[in-house]
Order: structure tokens, then sequence, then C-alpha cells
């Protein structure tokens, strides 16, 4: 019999009337589990508990705060080899690359425990004498996380980690498509001894229970990860009660190669940047902007990698590229893959469905060569193993197309120019910037985010976490 799972509120699990299956995108007979479809009032139950924790669990020293999170640490990596098989059963990615992710959460953890020690504030003489002026940091109550799927364990730690670590308390739900990682990261939770109510996990479909959490007077501060059109909802619900709102969306993101690079670190860039994680990251390297002397040599270069991919079960030794998601993401992933295949110049190389020994979501990477910048599938974002190839004649006009997009989250170059490594970094209109490195694959401790339709809000992750979880105050003082 297939377990049933329900939601967790105030230090307990609870059940609801309805669950979802939660189907393995690499063989459809493989039930992972059922899982709670928790009703709106269940949000009011969770803000409930987590409004009442949040006094004592602000008032904590922050020792304890440091020492649940790094115990959290702890029991993640003493569970990764488990929970890397559960997150590549839920969501596709490669063992591989589940079990990395599954450390990444860890080292999040890991870093937000030494933050909760580190609560800077600011004491600076007043321009009255007698006075002193002191700068406060404190926690803002309740934090709604809405996180998305592609990253099952590592977005719901890298927001849920630096909030617990500053004094705040969660409401948490998860993207209804994996939600097992979610429910496992929470009994960790529970089990290393946090307090009740301190973190709460609803999980259910976004129209319901993110709605809801983006509407309710009791959260002061929305956190959330996904496409652009529902950011824009979330946070003009948010943002229209006057809470706090972090957006993490989309990208088109370009990976510039110039003529001057080292072909193997070019090819290498593009092509885990593009395909790795089946494509599905927010940072992936979608348009590809070659100049032209060297375009042909790169493209054979690129189709003759893509030649060793491996795409398969994603629990298989020899798979390198896992399923799609799930059917209605590889029904989107086909149908911009149509849209190329009736460009006007743009020739298709893969994006093939193929069988494999299991029931699931094959397809195989596709590069498309001959595009523009203005062509449907370069413009808007596949979320899928699909990258475009871009002709153009010099440096100039690749930072040009580089930056003419709607989003702004990370580009990259790939050159042995020093002076143009130096300018790109200047000249690019994004958030992160990587230099001879797939523009997917960043470091937990330092700032990310972007620009224009990419981001909204402080950024998040490393000290930088702090500008969007804590508020500030200033207090005068005379002796």
């Amino acid at each position: 019999m297939t377990t049933a799972t329900g939601i967790y509120i105030d230090g307990a699990w609870h059940d609801v009337s309805e669950h979802r299956e939660n189907i393995n995108p690499s063989d459809h007979s493989d039930v992972i589990g059922l899982f709670a479809r928790a009703e709106r009032s269940a949000v009011d139950d969770a803000v409930d508990a987590a409004t009442r924790a949040f006094p004592s669990w602000w008032r904590s020293s922050p020792q304890r705060r440091a020492d649940l999170l790094e115990a959290v640490a702890a029991r993640i990596i003493a569970d990764a080899d488990t929970l890397g098989t559960l997150l590549a059963r839920e969501e596709g990615k490669t063992l591989v690359e589940a079990k990395g992710e599954v450390m990444r959460a860890a080292h999040i953890f890991r870093f937000f425990s030494g933050e909760a020690l580190r609560m800077h504030g600011e004491r600076q003489a007043s321009t009255r004498e007698g006075v002193t002026v002191n700068l406060l940091r404190e926690p803002l109550g309740v934090v709604g996380i809405i996180a998305p799927w592609n990253f099952p364990i590592a977005i719901p730690a890298w927001k849920a980690a630096p909030a617990l670590a500053y004094g705040n308390t969660v409401v948490m739900k998860p993207a209804e498509l994996v939600p097992a990682s979610a429910v496992a990261l929470t009994r960790i939770i529970h089990d290393v001894g946090f307090p009740p109510g301190v973190f709460n996990l609803v999980t259910g479909s976004g129209s319901v229970i993110g709605d809801a959490i983006a509407a309710h007077e009791g959260v002061a501060a929305v956190t959330f990860t996904g496409s652009e059109p529902i950011g824009r909802r979330v946070a003009a619900t948010a943002v229209g009660r006057l809470a706090e709102v972090q957006l993490e969306m989309g990208g088109k993101n370009p990976l510039i190669v110039l003529a001057d690079t080292d072909l193997d670190v070019a090819v290498d860039c593009a092509v885990q940047g593009a395909f790795y994680s089946t494509g599905q990251r927010c940072t992936a390297s979608s348009r590809l902007i070659v100049e032209a002397s060297i375009h042909d040599e790169f493209v054979d270069a690129v189709l003759g990698r893509m030649a060793q991919l491996r795409v398969g079960h994603a629990l298989a030794d020899a798979t390198t590229i896992g399923p799609v998601v799930d059917e209605r993401q590889l029904e989107t992933d086909l149908r911009y893959l149509g849209i190329a295949r009736g460009t006007a110049g743009s020739i298709v190389h893969g994006g093939e469905v193929i069988d494999s020994d299991t029931e699931g979501n094959f397809l195989t990477p596709a590069l498309i060569v001959g595009a523009s910048n203005s062509d449907t599938v370069s413009r808007e974002e596949v979320f899928g193993p699909v990258a475009s190839v871009i002709s153009v004649s010099d440096y100039d006009e690749a930072v040009a197309v580089a930056n003419d997009t709607p989003f702004g989250l990370v580009a990259g170059i790939c050159t042995r120019s020093l002076r143009a490594a130096e300018d790109f970094q200047s000249r690019s209109d994004t958030g992160m910037v990587m230099v001879n490195l797939p523009t997917a694959g960043v470091d937990p401790h330092v700032a990310f985010g972007g620009r224009k339709g990419s981001s909204f809000g402080p950024r998040e992750q490393g000290a930088h976490a702090r500008d969007f979880f804590t508020q500030t105050k200033t207090a005068y003082v005379r002796p």
C-alpha cells in the first residue's frame, strides 16, 4: 500500500482528506507516495502556529538556533544517499546531480548555523552630545516560503535556513510535483528538536496554498522562486498588503563564445550549462552567442559532445541526462521545438522523445542552429534541454545581443582575453557573470539573484540574505 503523508503544523503531522500521487518521471509505474493537497484553511492553522512560536524563537539564544541548524546539516549529510535517491526518483536529476544537491542543502544549513552567531548591528555617536545611536537587526516574523520543483531540497534549504537563523518562523509550500524531498527535510527539522510551530509545511496546489500564503495578513514576508507570471501575481498580492517580497524568477541566459576561446572549455561550458539537470535550471545557458569566425567549428564540437550524452533513467549509472520532470513540461518543450522547426533559417538538432526500458519523459538535448535573437525560442524561457546558437560578427554585437532580453539573471563569456573578460563583467546587464565557467553553477555563501524580469527584492544566499530576512531598528540612547 502506498503511504499517505499529511501536513506538518505546530510540531505534528496532520491528515487531510485529499492526496496527490508523486510519480517518478523516469518510471511512471513508480509511485513515490501520496502527498497531501491541503485546503486554504491549513495555511491559517500554520500561520497561527508560527505566530505563537515566534516570540520565544526570536528571543532564544543565537547559539541554540546555530546548534539546531548545524544538527540539520549533520543529519542531511548522514542521510545523503537516501535523500539523493529520493530526489532523483521524484525530480529526475541523475543520482550524481541529486546527491550533489543534497550536499549543497547541508552546506547551506551549516553556513547559516554560523550566521546565527554573526548578527551584526552598528553603534556610533549621535550628532548630539551624550547620545549614542544603535542600529539593531531583528527578524520579520512569519516568513512564507513558496519553492519550485527544479531544486526540491536546495531551494527550500536556502530559504528556510536563513529565515530560521535570524529568528523568523516559517510556513513553507513546496512545489506540488516534488513534495517528498521537502517532507524528508521537515522530518529532519522535527527530529533534531526545533520547537513546535517554528517550521511548518503545507503541501498542495499553488493556486490554493501559494495564493493563501501570499495573501495572509499574518505572513510578514514572502520569498518565492518560480516563473515570472506567477511571481508577479505573488508580488501583487503580498505587496498590496505591504508585506516584504523576494522573487527569483526566470532567465534566458547568454553564453558568449569569442573567437579567441579555448574551444574545449567553451564546449564544456555550453553543454554543461545548457543540458545538464535536463536544462531545468533558471541559470541554464539557453542562448549560445558565438563569433561567426568559429561558429561552424563550435557547433560541430557541441554536436559531437551531445552525441556522447546518455539520456535515461535517473538512477542508472550510465545516464548523463535524466527525464523531463513531468508530461506537462515535456509538452512545453516539444511545443517550443515545434516553433523552432517552423522558423525560417533554423535547424533543430536532437530534441526527440525516446523510448526506454521504463515509461518516462525522455527527451534528447536539442541545439537550434541558425536562430535569431528575436525568435520565440530565444526570447521565452523553455526550461528544458534546449539551446539556441546565435551567430554574431564581433564582441560588441555579442554583448548587445546578450543584453537584449527581458531577463537578467546570469551571463557567461568564454575567452582568453582578460580585457574582454573584465569589460563584460561591467557591461553585462545581469546579477551574475561567469568567465570560462558554465552559467549554471553558483556558490552558496555569496549573493544570488538577477535583474529585470529575473529577480525582485533583496538577494538570496550568503550574508546578503539578512537584507531580506531581517529588519532594522535605530535606537537613540542618552544614559
